[in-house]
């Protein structure tokens, strides 16, 4: 008697899952490990305890002002008003009070007022009216450091006691800008990625037609973008004011090229979508720390807007590359017997 070959009712196949890395923070982290060891056999003055001491702060503020164009970046805009908005900050904190503790708090509000104006202005200009964010934040910036010479007048003013303790000071042996900015990182942090708000942000910054197809407001989402970048300048402005004794009225030309490499170097990427906070702190202090290096092996420090535009082209070609890791799980497969 013949016997029938029996085929079973469903073969098990092989189950394939791919669980890709944070290559951003991957990236972030071993290229500052790699930079530190270099220093430390190049240039170990650069990481000395003086001078972490005197550069950790400024890395502080790169990293507050980056946070502030990293929401910016992944509503898919750039914010060039960010020197007038810090510049700004600073001559408020500075000329207001007038070397008066009382009016210090006064002058603080007042910042913060100027950068929800900002905010306003740029998120109109780019959400309701459609303009081009370079062009629009360009016209904002102008227009910021009108204020600027109107409360400076161009002339330098001296910062207030309680200011300059409080930014300029240290709390455990580190620098206090230092908490400042881990608490715009915990902010951002939060915001971003454990809240309702913060998903439907990232969702409409991947792709504005598919969040607008959900019901999503994609204009108010992209106007408040560049108003939490205003306050977040607005901070990184005060604190600046506290740290330098007597700043200038144009402290923050020298912070919108490393605002923009932090962010690229921490992953995000310049079309719009996820962001990464805590990549793009890491990425201020190995900013920061490469332009030390870069002036402990005798690089002048007129170079340093080179240093960082090569930091920014890095960080574009190591992210244009993409690359996956895959986790493979596969069952065993049964045998098909064939009765005859």
């Amino acid at each position: 008697m013949n016997a029938t070959p029996t085929i079973p009712d469903a073969l098990p196949q092989p189950i394939v899952s791919t669980m890709p890395l944070a290559r951003s923070f991957v990236t972030v982290i071993i290229s500052t490990l790699l930079l530190l060891v270099v220093c430390m056999i190049f240039a170990p003055s650069s990481i000395s305890l003086g001078a972490f001491s005197g550069s950790l702060p400024f890395a502080a503020i790169i990293a507050i002002v980056g946070l502030g164009q990293l929401l910016v970046v992944q509503q898919g805009g750039f914010d060039l008003s960010l020197p007038g908005a810090v510049s700004l900050s600073v001559v408020v904190a500075t000329h207001y009070p007038q070397q008066n503790d009382a009016m210090l708090y006064q002058a603080v509000l007042l910042a913060m007022a100027f950068a929800l104006a900002a905010g306003f202005l740029n998120g109109t200009l780019v959400s309701f009216f459609r303009l081009n964010a370079i062009i629009a934040t360009i016209g904002t910036n102008a227009l910021l450091y009108g204020a600027v010479f109107a409360v400076s007048g161009g002339v330098p003013s001296i910062t207030t006691n309680l200011l300059a303790e409080i930014a300029g000071g240290e709390t455990l042996g580190l620098p206090n800008s230092i908490f400042f900015a881990l608490a715009a990182l915990a902010l951002v942090s939060f915001v971003l990625k454990k809240t309702v708000v913060g998903r439907r942000f990232e969702a409409i910054g991947a792709n504005p037609l598919a969040g607008r197809a959900a019901g999503l407001n994609v204009r108010i989402h992209r106007m408040m973008a560049y108003v939490y970048a205003q306050l977040l300048y607005s901070m990184a402005g005060v604190l600046v004011a506290g740290i330098t004794r007597e700043p200038t009225a144009f402290q923050g030309d020298s912070l919108l090229l490393p605002s923009v490499a932090v962010v690229v170097l921490g992953g995000t990427s310049l079309l719009g979508g996820r962001g990464y906070p805590i990549s793009t702190v890491i990425s201020a202090f190995f900013l920061n720390q490469l332009s030390q290096f870069a002036l402990a092996v005798g690089v002048p420090f007129s170079a340093q807007t080179i240093i960082q535009a090569l930091a920014l082209g890095f960080g574009i070609g190591v992210y244009s590359i993409r690359w996956t890791v895959n986790v493979r799980k596969s069952t065993g497969s049964k045998n098909v017997e064939e009765k005859q």
